[in-house]
């Protein structure tokens, strides 16, 4: 399957190749860091219940885009196509409504299956498509921290959920095309199984020793 992106006319802040990645794995550790501090701030006892908001969703995206866009942290202006997909995003006007609609969805069905959650929230970002760059990262990155405060803890594991996906996006697309045409059930069922695999990284290490992969520090 041909690799989902995003084609959006936008001047490119920094044109050097090398230190554009550079500044690309900079903010990508650092949007790491801020979803564990997020899950560490809303799995605290006696936190108020966990609300996900538009505003965390463009803090998030700020972090990952930082250096790199005029759009960093904003909600694109305009029209936007995916690369690889048939998937018409929505026009620019109606993204703050769908993005406000996808966080009541979170709240109205929060005791709802924590992988549910998780595949809603991933699938629905990528449908709304609300940025002009960094929609993937913010999507995986936002759907990790859905799941990991409806599970009221940080999962360990030396590879999380989204940076399986970054190995292999394939399934994931294919996942995000069923999504789009109303089933949702291939999306959890992967998700499901990329659970499986982190947390086997655990036990391997457990049982085996080996501790051959350095932890996980972005979510791309």
């Amino acid at each position: 399957m041909a690799d989902r992106h995003t084609r959006a006319s936008e001047p490119e802040i920094i044109e050097d190749p090398v230190e554009r990645a550079n500044l690309e794995a900079r903010n990508a550790f650092e949007q790491f860091e801020a979803v564990i501090s997020l899950i560490e701030q809303w799995t605290e006892p006696g936190h108020p219940p966990f609300r996900l908001r538009p505003s965390v969703i463009l803090q998030l995206q700020r972090i990952a885009l930082r250096g790199l866009s005029a759009y960093a942290g904003v909600f694109r202006p305009a029209g936007i196509d995916i690369g690889g997909s048939q998937h018409k995003p929505v026009q620019a006007f109606l993204v703050p409504t769908h993005v406000e609609e996808m966080c009541d969805y979170v709240f109205d069905n929060w005791l709802k299956p924590p992988i549910h959650l998780m595949a809603y929230v991933l699938w629905r970002l990528n449908w709304i498509h609300p940025f002009t760059d960094g929609n993937g990262r913010t999507a995986r990155a936002v759907a990790y921290l859905v799941l990991c405060v409806r599970l009221g803890y940080r999962l360990p594991g030396t590879k999380s959920i989204p940076e399986l996906i970054a190995a292999d996006k394939d399934p994931y697309y294919a996942a995000l095309e069923a999504a789009d045409k109303d089933d949702l059930t291939i999306l959890e069922k992967l998700l499901a199984a990329l659970l499986a695999r982190q947390l086997y990284d655990i036990h391997r290490a457990a049982t085996e020793g080996d501790d051959s992969h350095s932890p996980n520090r972005t979510f791309h």
